[in-house]
């Protein structure tokens, strides 16, 4: 058996100041936030170290605890066409704490006056308000945001700095919906208008977006990895060489965050729609438009979509020709953003499979996806054809019961009912506002292709159709 991953193996940990108070310890924010922490550390910008709070009773803390915080992060697939396995073990992490266990610690943690920062990523669902709550400063808030306003509140009767503050939960302009949060608990607890005050002009909650897949503990790999690193690690995580994030706020904070000096792919910006778009419609909406006409073809995962010759045309097709001339951002930027999305795709490293992205497919085309089709129909650009046929796969994948159809079971019964008069299919379903948010079937031509195409998948297979479109298309 290898020795742990402890400090009495590895000496080279540094005793730096504690600038960043990080709640949650799972993958993603150790593979994609602490290792770039460690990056800028390394290269002598940043001198700071992280302390991490547990969201939940349950978690890594014991763990975390064992092996004095460090662990190693894995980086394997390719980038810019090169192969990268690194194996690097991170040392940024100061410490963890579990406030449901010792509440007092977790508070302590508002005394620092180097801590600057405060980063989280508690899932989509860890931003929200509980009206039901009440105010103690003797154990924790059962929610994230509550105690985080705990934690703020600590700080502010102390007459100390206030925060940046920098989630990286999923959902959009989590910033915003963190300060709101925040807000709610800091009146409903009535804790005071110059509390308030203090929240507002100390305090600078920044919205980002987050881009890397982190695919966690190499479960299968463990023994060869031990045996490769000299050491055992219960906690090393693998991702790919791929990382992009966007945080919006003021300029000056990326002086006191250097990300870019330490050359990570970080960009900070005023506003971050453009780069918001550009991720889900080129990244989010080709994973979105590749799953039904791939699923049909009885593909497995998105490498194997990337390796089909009509599929991989399809994606690129889709995304050169009906997504990008839609962005913002200047075309060579889209361009090499989807030039490394789909060279992610390629990545084998990494078995991303077609039906966890399947999950409510109706309601990621309605994000991802339809503001491209009336995008494209509007300003009278070629019919974009590459979306409808992903439509027309998407509504005939949902034809029959399968387990890839897993979906709101009112708008899978919208679906099913409307299969039982195929004449009416697609005006029927074009038409119903409660699926689209609107009635599509008066878009310009849009009923007609997509009873095309539905036609042709439906007459003489996926392949065939397929085959039809690139054709007529490349002409």
């Amino acid at each position: 058996m290898k020795p742990l991953l402890s400090n009495q193996l590895f000496t080279n940990k540094s005793n730096r100041p504690i600038k960043i108070i990080q709640f949650g310890e799972g993958n993603f924010l150790r593979a994609f936030v602490d290792w770039k922490i460690e990056q800028m550390n390394q290269i002598g910008f940043f001198n700071g170290n992280v302390a991490i709070v547990q969201p939940l009773s349950n978690g890594l803390e014991h763990l975390i605890q064992k092996q004095d915080c460090l662990y190693t992060v894995r980086l394997n697939g390719f980038q810019n066409g090169e192969k990268i396995n690194t194996n690097e073990i991170i040392t940024c992490v100061s410490s963890i704490t579990n406030p449901y266990q010792n509440f007092p610690s977790f508070l302590d943690l508002a005394n620092d006056d180097d801590a600057r920062f405060i980063i989280s990523n508690t899932t989509e669902a860890g931003i929200q308000f509980d009206a039901t709550e009440t105010f103690s400063m003797d154990f924790p808030s059962t929610t994230f945001p509550g105690k985080l306003t705990q934690l703020l509140y600590h700080r502010y009767i102390q007459n100390k700095a206030g925060f940046i503050l920098i989630p990286c939960e999923l959902i959009e302009k989590n910033g915003e919906a963190l300060k709101h949060a925040v807000l709610q608990y800091a009146a409903s607890w009535k804790l005071g208008e110059e509390f308030i005050n203090w929240i507002h002009l100390e305090n600078t909650f920044c919205s980002s977006l987050v881009d890397q897949i982190v695919s966690g503990y190499p479960k299968m790999q463990e023994q060869e990895l031990w045996d490769t690193f000299g050491y055992t690690d219960h906690l090393m995580v693998t991702a790919e060489p791929f990382h992009f994030w966007v945080i919006e706020g003021p300029s000056w904070i990326e002086d006191e965050l250097p990300l870019r000096k330490a050359n990570l792919n970080v960009i900070f910006t005023n506003d971050m729609t453009p780069y918001r778009n550009q991720k889900v419609h080129i990244l989010n909406g080709s994973h979105t438009a590749m799953v039904p006409p791939a699923i049909l073809a009885n593909l497995e995962t998105v490498e194997q979509v990337m390796q089909d010759k009509d599929l991989s045309q399809f994606i690129n097709n889709l995304v050169q020709n009906e997504i990008i001339p839609t962005l913002q951002l200047p075309r060579n930027q889209l361009e090499n953003f989807a030039r490394s999305t789909l060279e992610r795709f390629k990545n084998p490293f990494i078995r991303h499979e077609l039906k966890s992205i399947a999950l409510n497919s109706i309601s990621k085309f309605k994000t991802r996806l339809l503001p491209i089709l009336k995008n494209n129909i509007e300003q009278k650009r070629n019919t974009p054809d590459y979306t409808i046929f992903s439509l027309a796969s998407l509504l005939f994948l949902y034809k029959s019961d399968s387990e890839e159809r897993q979906d709101d079971e009112q708008v899978i019964a919208v679906i099913e009912h409307a299969w039982q008069n195929p004449e009416t299919l697609v005006h029927t379903l074009l038409s119903n506002s409660n699926i689209w948010g609107e009635d599509l079937s008066s878009l310009e031509g849009l009923e007609e292709s997509l009873q095309t195409h539905l036609n042709n998948i439906e007459q003489f297979g996926l392949r065939e159709a397929l085959h039809h479109l690139l054709a007529k298309t490349e002409v």
